[in-house]
């Protein structure tokens, strides 16, 4: 916790006017276009980054699909996982995150900027209808990061089981699905420390419909898990 405190006290202006913009962002959608919210949050996780003493390491982007919508699903260590993965990232992408977490400091204000989807846990109505929401989003082009652990629990490198409702968006959607490998992303809020980390992101080689089609969503969970910790093992 002391890294964030500290991120913010060194950031201070940016950290209140990223505040501000996303609380007008919030009341005001129409006001800004989905790319200059997503510049406005690359920009505020760079400054971010630099007072927080982060540096990310990314591989891969090579991989990503040039055009269409697809899914991207890392694994989870740890509250900077979205922030690396986004950061990474160069074009316009969205998340599913837990309702009642969005609704922290900092986290309303970041969903708020990349329209993220807030996801009730707690009802099966809701998760429901959230899988339909999310699906309609995809096939109109929009890209995600779903988690598909759910959450993280000091898992560190080591990679817990995927659950397989996680990936029946991209499923329905027909979209390619992108496996991302993290590592050492759980090190820049974990420690009380300020000493300087650096983090991994690698994007793996897309799985498109048409390989995963006939597998069942289980099948599908344990590919994607395999390729992460393949590539996990490959770099630690």
């Amino acid at each position: 916790m002391i890294r964030i405190f500290y991120t913010i006290i060194r950031a201070f202006p940016a950290a209140i006017a990223f505040l501000h913009k996303g609380h007008v962002a919030k009341r005001h959608p129409e006001l800004y276009s989905q790319e200059d919210n997503y510049q406005t949050i690359l920009r505020y996780i760079e400054i971010m980054k630099k007072a927080a003493n982060i540096t990310t390491v990314v591989s891969g982007l090579e991989n990503l699909p040039k055009e269409g919508s697809y899914v991207m699903f890392p694994n989870h260590q740890g509250k900077y996982d979205a922030l690396g993965v986004i950061g990474a990232h160069p074009t316009p992408c969205s998340v599913v995150i837990d309702k009642k977490r969005s609704r922290l400091p900092f986290a309303d204000e970041f969903v708020s900027l990349i329209h993220g989807f807030r996801l009730d846990r707690t009802s099966m109505r809701s998760q429901f209808e959230g899988i339909t929401a999310i699906t309609d989003e995809i096939k109109g082009g929009k890209r995600f990061i779903i988690f598909p652990e759910g959450k993280y629990n000091h898992n560190h490198n080591n990679v817990q089981q995927f659950r397989p409702g996680a990936f029946k968006c991209a499923i329905r959607a027909k979209c390619p699905i992108v496996p991302v490998a993290l590592v050492d992303s759980y090190k820049p809020f974990e420690f009380n420390s300020v000493k300087p980390v650096q983090t991994q992101v690698h994007f793996l080689k897309p799985i498109f419909y048409e390989e995963y089609k006939d597998l069942t969503s289980q099948q599908i969970a344990d590919r994607v898990r395999d390729a992460i910790v393949e590539k996990i093992v490959s770099v630690v």
